[in-house]
């Protein structure tokens, strides 16, 4: 499966991290340093949780911290695929009520984790228009810059579930 979309010109983060909200995190893998050297983002136990829809080995976090993995592309999810994220917005949104620190991650902190993220902040009260820009004002613009995954926000992961499994075959 393809997990990383290559095609946005988006210069890297530049911090491993960015709260989002009260107890709400987002973040990469990655991220370049005031040097412009890229570092890798390794998670030891600064979260309580870490839901990951990227992973890669030896990026943590440290063991006894709780950790789901979910991986998704960067690109057009299925209707399975946007349930569980819908389910997964719900869980951390539930986490973060509980005053549990959550960081949310994908490859570079921008597209995967801002959907979630952003559908996080949905589920406790925020507007679409309001979660897009609380997760683009804590990683410097650059999150969300695929449209798709702004369109579901604004859509609705409930509509955009409907209208993916319309465009899905039928399995015989």
């Amino acid at each position: 499966m393809r997990t990383r979309q290559k095609d946005r010109n988006v210069p890297p983060p530049r911090a491993p991290w960015n709260e989002v909200d009260e107890c709400l995190w987002m973040g990469g893998h990655e991220w370049v340093d005031e040097h412009g050297e890229l570092n890798d983002a390794v998670v030891d136990d600064e979260f309580d949780v870490v839901v990951s829809l990227y992973t890669r080995p030896g990026h943590g976090p440290r063991r006894g911290v709780e950790h789901v993995v979910y991986e998704i592309p960067d690109g057009p999810l299925t209707s399975q695929q946007i349930q569980k994220v819908a389910e997964l917005a719900r869980w951390t949104a539930e986490q973060v009520r509980m005053r549990r620190k959550v960081l949310v991650r994908c490859h570079a902190g921008y597209n995967r984790s801002g959907l979630l993220a952003a559908q996080c902040l949905i589920e406790r009260t925020h507007t679409p228009r309001q979660a897009i820009e609380l997760v683009r004002r804590a990683r410097t613009d650059e999150p969300l810059n695929n449209e798709l995954f702004v369109d579901y926000l604004t859509t609705g992961l409930d509509v955009a579930y409907l209208l993916a499994g319309l465009a899905e075959p039928e399995l015989s």
